[in-house]
Parts: C-alpha cells; sequence; structure tokens
C-alpha cells in the first residue's frame, strides 16, 4: 500500500496528571488554553484552538517524572485513520487499539513506536482540517 496522506502535525498531547484541579487552572488560568470538552471528571480535554491537550486523572502513582499518556498525529478525514492504521500495520507495527469513534465525534487508533510510546493517530474535529 502506498503511504495515506501526510499529517496535520501532532497537535495533540495528553498527560496524567494527580492534581487535576492545580493542572487544569495552570493550563487555562496561566497559559490561556479553555475547555473543549469535560466528558468525567478525571477527564478534560483543553485547547487554544489549533491544538489540543487532554489531561487524565492519574489513578496510580507514575513512576518517576514522566507524565505522557501519548502523542497524538492529526489526520484530516475519519478514513484516513483507517488508511494510516492499514498502512502501519502492513509494516509491522505494533497496534495497541483498532480504528475506532469515539463519543465526542473523533475517530482514531493507537499504536507504538519501536521504542513502546504510544502513539495516537487521530481524526479531531474541532482541529482537523477536512471534514467529519
Amino acid at each position: 500500500m502506498n503511504r495515506p496522506p501526510p499529517t496535520a502535525g501532532m497537535r495533540h498531547l495528553a498527560l496524567y496528571v494527580q492534581d487535576m484541579q492545580a493542572c487544569e487552572h495552570f493550563y487555562t488560568g496561566l497559559l490561556g488554553m479553555r475547555v473543549e470538552w469535560r466528558p468525567d471528571p478525571d477527564n478534560v480535554y483543553l485547547t487554544s484552538g489549533n491544538d489540543n491537550l487532554a489531561l487524565h486523572r492519574a489513578t496510580q502513582p507514575v513512576d518517576g517524572p514522566q507524565r505522557l499518556d501519548h502523542l497524538g498525529f492529526i489526520l484530516d478525514k475519519p478514513a484516513d485513520v483507517d488508511a494510516w492504521y492499514t498502512f502501519l500495520l502492513e509494516h509491522q507495527i505494533s497496534m495497541k487499539t483498532k480504528p475506532k469513534t469515539h463519543r465526542d465525534g473523533a475517530r482514531s487508533f493507537y499504536c507504538l513506536d519501536p521504542d513502546g510510546n504510544t502513539v495516537q493517530m487521530i481524526f479531531h474535529p474541532p482541529i482537523s482540517q477536512g471534514e467529519g
């Protein structure tokens, strides 16, 4: 298979946080991001208009200073998610999930980079360039 269309960049990060209220205040009150979506008390999605930062409450102590849950590459169309899944699978990339449409209309899957970092390939309507 030929490589799917290029990604629209890495504009999505997700962090595990222990103090949800303090972290949300830091990113919104100090850095000027706004709440895009709060699906429940343990998760909040923030944006500055062209990016997305997910804060996930750490349910267990996080070992060491690393708090990165995953990094995300934005895709322009939902169909691009499926094309990238097929392409990366054909290149023997380890998959964590299959493509899925989420409650907020995003579509994505998770895979692992060669060092074991979780990477999400995601169509996210508020920041993707294409049509849903």
